[in-house]
């Protein structure tokens, strides 16, 4: 009796999960499958262009490493124009918010965890998401897209990065990205 017992309560417990489940289900809506489309690989180049001094500076230092090793620890916190081309003038078309800090005790070596926000042509409201490793002694250096939201939903990709100058005496520095994104 108490074998029969316990499998009466056992079935009567997997039923209340199982209907708990059905109608959580219902009210998020998730019951119904996800229509993507197809799936397209875009490619495109944008410049980034990061100034460190003065009033329109879009870099600040969170922190620095200590005296031992004053590069070790950096953490910086970007909002660096994204622009279609190289020069000052070039047309914006968003932004690189970006948190970064130098996680090698040896290389310079970045890790950052980065957003292109688009707010301005073609991908107008869309959002890329860049998480990586950014070894500043490369010449190119590879960074993998892990999403996106609006245009970029379900992305996946790698950008290829290049620093394409630095002036030392405007406290500028321009860099080249390529994305090949694959996204629905």
């Amino acid at each position: 009796m108490a074998a029969s017992f316990q499998t009466n309560l056992i079935i009567i417990l997997l039923a209340l999960v199982l209907s708990s489940s059905a109608t959580i289900a219902q009210e998020l809506d998730i019951a119904e499958p996800l229509s993507l489309g197809s799936e397209k690989l875009t490619r495109f180049r944008l410049y980034l262009h990061e100034i460190s001094e003065g009033s329109n500076a879009t870099v600040v230092y969170a922190a620095v490493g200590n005296a031992t090793n004053p590069v070790f620890g950096t953490v910086a916190v970007l909002n660096d124009i994204l622009a279609l081309g190289p020069e000052a003038s070039s047309k914006v078309v968003g932004r690189a918010q970006a948190l970064s800090t130098n996680a090698s005790q040896t290389e310079s070596a970045l890790t950052m965890i980065m957003n292109f926000v688009f707010t301005d042509g073609k991908f107008n409201g869309s959002v890329l998401t860049i998480a990586g490793r950014n070894d500043l002694n490369l010449k190119v250096r590879e960074m993998p897209i892990v999403g996106g939201i609006g245009a970029f939903r379900f992305s996946r990709g790698y950008v290829r990065t290049s620093t394409i100058f630095i002036n030392q005496i405007n406290k500028t520095v321009v860099a080249e990205y390529n994305v090949s994104v694959l996204h629905y």
